[in-house]
């Protein structure tokens, strides 16, 4: 996938309610000349995103879980898996408001750091609170919550996600103070899936993924089979990625072990052994890791795009006849190819 992660713990500057950052606006700015170019349709999916509010994705019915920060972290990370959730809203009971996100990044964070080892138990796991993790944490971290309005465009929510290279992002009610929902990058393309079918499709969707710079094609993130989950936490935490493609020594692509994923070593209480290897997690949870789905150099954008919709996944891996990885095609790229380029703007890499 790409370069991506979430943003752990963030702090509010002010004592006023949440609202979106001036950081987190997309800048106003036109179109370039070549994103203007030849093909008229190329920027409708950016005034699509420009014509609709955060309030307009927002599911009719969905699942929201708040923590308090006096919380145990352990009883959060279950309470995460038990509610099939990746992040809640942490809500500070002596502020009287929201002042992060707990994530499953926190969780890869706090094993990565303190796992010694099987036979040692990880005390900050096991007994610490969420605010006790937050001030350690926010020694290494001077970011603030990032949160949107409901009445911000897609656009600008997008522009965000990508800027800030975060995968959630808080729709908070200015006037109340509440979170209404958490905005995802899934969520805003399937919000285009669905609605989207009324506008004309951009001509550059014809071409295909091996024609456009479209995804991370150069020093992929992989692990080995035979690494270890420390070490496949490691490479997350490093590298910044949310997903890794798990490949045998032939570098044939075999699973995909992703950030949420980790998040199943709660649920089983596996996290006190992180020597297994990442071909004993596949075969004991097969039915947690993410199964591989691929895309191929002559498909087209349009065919990739309905399927990663379709399947309501984050990334497919690019793999050639072989099956080896060539490259990780991400919501992320997507939005910004299909959103934010067309308005001259290169938020990824900015």
């Amino acid at each position: 996938m790409e370069s991506l992660a979430e943003v752990p713990f963030f702090e509010e500057e002010d004592e006023d309610v949440l609202t979106m950052k001036i950081a987190g606006c997309a800048p106003a700015c036109p179109p370039s000349p070549q994103a203007q170019g030849r093909d008229p349709t190329a920027d409708v999916y950016m005034k699509f995103m420009m014509a609709h509010c955060c309030y307009d994705a927002i599911p009719t019915s969905s699942k929201l879980v708040i923590f308090d920060t006096t919380l145990q972290v352990k009883k959060a990370f279950f309470a995460l898996v038990a509610n099939g959730v990746r992040a809640a809203p942490l809500w500070d009971s002596k502020l009287q408001r929201f002042v992060g996100m707990l994530t499953i990044t926190d969780f890869i964070n706090i094993l990565h750091r303190y796992y010694k080892s099987p036979l040692v138990q990880i005390y900050e796991l096991e007994e610490h609170k969420i605010e006790t993790w937050r001030e350690e944490y926010l020694q290494y971290s001077v970011n603030s919550l990032i949160s949107i309005t409901p009445e911000s465009s897609l656009f600008d929510a997008i522009y965000s996600l990508l800027k800030n290279k975060i995968h959630r992002l808080p729709v908070i009610d200015p006037e109340s103070g509440n979170v209404l929902h958490i905005l995802t990058h899934k969520r805003i393309l399937k919000f285009l899936h669905l609605f989207g079918s009324m506008i004309p499709k951009p001509q550059f969707l014809q071409k295909r993924i091996g024609e456009v710079n479209i995804g991370t094609f150069k020093q992929v993130a992989t692990v080995l089979n035979t690494a270890t989950v420390y070490e496949a936490l490691a490479i997350f935490v490093e590298r910044r990625v949310s997903a890794l493609p798990v490949v045998n020594g032939d570098g044939k692509v075999v699973a995909l072990y992703s950030r949420f994923d980790v998040i199943n070593l709660a649920a089983q209480k596996n996290y006190n052994n992180l020597n297994m290897t990442m071909q004993e997690v596949i075969e004991s949870r097969w039915c947690c890791v993410e199964g591989v789905l691929k895309c191929y150099p002559n498909e087209t954008l349009e065919v990739i795009i309905d399927r990663i919709a379709k399947a309501e996944v984050h990334r497919l891996v690019l793999v050639d006849s072989e099956d080896t990885v060539r490259g990780i095609v991400s919501l992320s790229d997507l939005l910004q190819a299909l959103v934010l380029t067309p308005a001259g703007i290169d938020a990824l890499f900015s």
